[in-house]
């Protein structure tokens, strides 16, 4: 019985992998654009990117206005980049959320309700907490490096326990052994 819903969901859990690796590289691809585009922006008027910069709801302390107008550029024009291929991709979506926050703070009422900023926000989260997922260089790389290693939940486990004995975990399963 148990076998028989096994093999009927079995399939479904595959298309749901598929699914979710789709959906990750869907939303990478959504989110890294909007930020490359406006570092393409800036380059195109410098000057008035130079003038935003110099104004005192953009102006950030401790760095002059020239400097953080290279700085926030080279940023929108890269790290969209690694983003969109999953190379470094946590990272990209941590450096690009703060930079969401960043922006929105400027407008008085842009926090008060749902828009643009609010989506890319939470879309950069999915990234930051879940990864840019199977279609990416960073679970490439990692199957990689990691190939040859045995993941924890296929090692057996030797663990001590009060009585003097062991108890040997595999995986989620358990088992008592005697001493």
């Amino acid at each position: 019985m148990i076998e028989a819903v096994a093999k009927l969901v079995r399939p479904l859990v595959r298309l749901l992998d598929v699914s979710s690796a789709v959906l990750e590289l869907a939303i990478r691809f959504f989110v890294a654009p909007v930020f490359f585009m406006s570092g393409l922006e800036k380059i195109a008027s410098w000057s008035a990117t130079l003038a935003l910069f110099e104004d005192e709801h953009y102006r950030v302390p401790l760095l002059p206005a020239e400097l953080t107008a290279y700085l926030t550029t080279g940023v929108e024009l890269t790290l969209p980049v690694f983003l969109a291929l999953g190379l470094g991709g946590r990272f990209a979506a941590v450096i690009l959320f703060v930079f969401n926050f960043s922006a929105a703070i400027p407008y008085p009422g842009i926090l008060s309700g749902p828009n643009d900023h609010d989506l890319w926000g939470w879309l950069l989260a999915v990234i930051i907490f879940h990864g840019p997922g199977k279609l990416s260089w960073d679970f490439l790389i990692r199957r990689k490096l990691f190939s040859g290693a045995r993941s924890l939940d296929r090692q057996e486990l030797d663990v001590p326990v009060d009585n003097g004995g062991s108890e040997r975990i595999h995986g989620a399963r358990q088992r008592n052994l005697p001493a």
